[in-house]
């Protein structure tokens, strides 16, 4: 450390000194209690002269209230000696004083989860939880708040702590008289009441600011009374991309789990993406965050039929040898293959149609709509695809191995047997859409139509899977005001907008309630800065160097906020080895867990899914080679298939979409 940075590091302690001894001497003629409370009491004060507003009762008694960069804080004192916890009543009382806390931020338009209650133990020495409420010895409250993760500017705090010393009875702001250092983050707030909508545009604007992690978590005024609604069974929310379902769905998880006793199931397809939620709730709401499960859907489902003692014999390369053989004796030579003669559209048929559907009898796949289908199948050709389906069965038995669809239909069968329903008060489903048919039965019968018990979150134009489904196929009956669409896009410019809206402006499609809806949607935009840059070049070898040169100019820490997408992980491979020549670190979307990392995020178009960056890089993205025979329905389903994937990914981007292609003489600009 330098002479500068020790002078000043001493001059810092003497600081602190002075300020503690100001509030101690404050708090003795406050009207505070006891010596265990007033020492508290002179910690909170301290906090003030750093950018908190400290609300007490006029009796110098009662529930604190703090709000600072970290939140809203009820907080209690215990003041006794050493030893013991909580008396009886009080954790009680501190909750239901936090619930008049929430009610009063959430008449503001801010998040419920940014109000935590605190019961501080003077005289001991611990830092745990109690249920919902965290519990702190009296030396730890102040270093523990000022370690908060920043939730708050400092125009929002004084918002609302002047709103919350209006609403609340009995309670005065109380400042540090003595010792206030310059800059302690309150200046430059404007004279005068912040008035509602200054304090959701300052929220809106300060978390764009933010790292990305912080803005992916960041959930708009306008949505707070959505996650606090009470549904009277099970509910669904939908939209177009960017309007901040994933973030209701979380904050969602984080109400329900303060408000019941109960676990919390939240499930999404992608296996990446429970590590990424999971750390978001954990810096949200942690003192919730260990009663809210976050898995893969698969992943829960083996793990259920372990513990039930349902023998699991997943293994992908046998069940993929068994197919291959099927296709040999029963398929290569068929009818099928004039209408595609490759086996992969074929394994897609049994996977998302006649097992991803549970159909078990030949005229219940004869009878069934395949959604997202585009190649007609009349009786004698869906004939042949059962006649696979069999041999694929029976060369899969003869192996002893399951696929991923036989996992979700056991564990289907064993939530439907009588007490065999895991005890979850709710269960959150996001990318709805790219679950299965029988794996949304399967988390349907985990809660049933219980009141709360299960919210759906996905739109259909995001698909990234080939099948569909309605959802009153599931048995599931979407009523009223429990189909909430969500219109506002949050993250995306018009100009990154558009662009994503092109690719797919011609595939309408159908959503999950069956209703038919255009590929070009019509949404509210709050965000007009973003950019995108095209790059076209006219040889391959033209492209990378072009990519890097991309990735070096951005300013200062951007990589950290910077996603790189490939169409395939053949592609993804080969950017991580041009990355690593260029050195330019890297953190792959399997290993990413929510955490900040100083890095480019690679990944596929599918692995994004989720996930949000400010600026995203596609390389040659639209250089993936056509798939079947040009001119045919499977073709153009597949097509259809890819510009929804490319779609996904154009629309991860905030600030900048950089898309890159080889445009050679006879490549047409798209």
């Amino acid at each position: 450390m330098g002479a500068g940075a020790s002078q000043e590091a001493r001059r810092q302690e003497r600081l602190l000194r002075e300020q503690w001894e100001a509030a101690r001497r404050q708090v003795r003629w406050s009207g505070a209690g006891g010596e265990g409370e007033r020492r508290v009491l002179a910690q909170l004060l301290v906090l003030t002269a750093r950018g908190w507003r400290l609300l007490v009762g006029r009796s110098g008694t009662g529930d604190l209230v703090l709000a600072g960069p970290g939140g809203v804080f009820v907080v209690r004192v215990d003041d006794r000696a050493a030893g013991g916890g909580p008396r009886d009543g009080d954790a009680a009382g501190l909750l239901a004083a936090t619930r008049v806390a929430e009610s009063v931020v959430a008449s503001l338009g801010m998040s419920p989860v940014a109000v935590q209650p605190v019961m501080v133990l003077a005289g001991q020495s611990l830092d745990r939880g109690l249920g919902r409420i965290r519990l702190l010895g009296e030396q730890q409250v102040g270093p523990v708040l000022l370690a908060q993760p920043r939730r708050l500017r400092a125009e929002s705090v004084r918002a609302i702590a002047d709103h919350l010393e209006r609403v609340l009875p009995g309670c005065e702001g109380l400042v540090l008289e003595e010792g206030v250092t310059p800059g302690d983050g309150r200046q430059g707030a404007p004279d005068g009441l912040f008035g509602l909508d200054g304090l959701r545009e300052a929220a809106l604007e300060g978390a764009r600011r933010e790292p990305i992690e912080q803005w992916m978590t960041f959930l708009h005024p306008d949505q707070v009374a959505l996650v606090r609604r009470n549904w009277s069974g099970p509910a669904r929310i939908s939209g177009p991309a960017g309007t901040g379902k994933t973030v209701v769905a979380l904050h969602r998880a984080a109400h329900l789990a303060r408000r019941t006793t109960g676990r919390i199931l939240y499930v999404t397809f992608a296996n990446n993406l429970p590590r990424v939620q999971s750390t978001f709730l954990r810096t949200m709401a942690p003192a919730v965050a260990d009663r809210v499960d976050f898995r893969s859907l698969h992943s829960w489902a083996q793990e259920f039929l372990q513990e039930r003692g349902v023998p699991v014999r997943l293994n992908g390369d046998k069940s993929e040898t068994a197919f291959s053989l099927a296709w040999k004796d029963h398929g290569r030579e068929s009818r099928l293959v004039q209408i595609d003669p490759g086996p992969a559209y074929w394994r897609e048929e049994i996977d998302y149609v006649i097992k991803g559907r549970g159909l078990t009898r030949f005229e219940e796949y004869a009878a069934v709509v395949r959604k997202r289908r585009r190649a007609g199948l009349h009786r004698t050709q869906r004939q042949s695809v059962w006649e696979l389906y069999e041999e694929y069965e029976a060369r899969r038995h003869e192996r002893g191995v399951h696929d991923f669809n036989d996992v979700l239909s056991l564990a289907l069968a064993e939530v439907s047997k009588e007490g065999g329903a895991p005890p979850y008060t709710a269960v959150i489903v996001d990318e709805v859409q790219d679950l299965t048919l029988v794996g949304v039965r399967l988390l349907h019968a985990l809660v049933s139509d219980a009141p709360n018990g299960l919210l759906l979150v996905g739109d259909g134009q995001q698909t990234v899977y080939p099948g569909g489904f309605r959802l009153t196929d599931a048995g599931i009956d979407i009523r009223g005001d429990r189909g909430q669409v969500l219109r506002t896009n949050y993250r995306n410019s018009k100009q990154i907008l558009d662009a994503a809206l092109a690719v797919v402006a011609d595939d309408a499609f159908e959503d999950l309630d069956g209703e038919p809806t255009p590929g070009r949607r019509d949404v509210d935009l709050t965000y007009h800065d973003g950019n995108v840059v095209r790059v076209a070049v006219p040889t391959v070898d033209a492209h990378d160097p072009e990519l890097v040169e991309a990735l070096r100019a951005l300013p200062g820490d951007a990589l950290a906020d910077t996603g790189l997408l490939c169409p395939s992980r053949r592609a993804r491979e080969h950017y991580r080895r041009l990355l690593a020549r260029a050195e330019i670190p890297v953190c792959q979307l399997d290993q990413y867990d929510g955490n900040p990392v100083d890095a480019v995020k690679l990944g596929t178009y599918r692995r994004a899914k989720g996930l949000e960056f400010k600026n995203v890089f596609l390389p040659r993205y639209d250089d993936e080679p056509p798939i079947g025979t040009p001119g045919t329905d499977t073709a153009r389903e597949r097509a259809e298939l890819r510009r929804s994937q490319l779609f996904v990914a154009m629309t991860r981007a905030r600030d900048l979409l950089w898309l890159g292609r080889v445009a050679g003489p006879s490549t047409p600009q798209r």
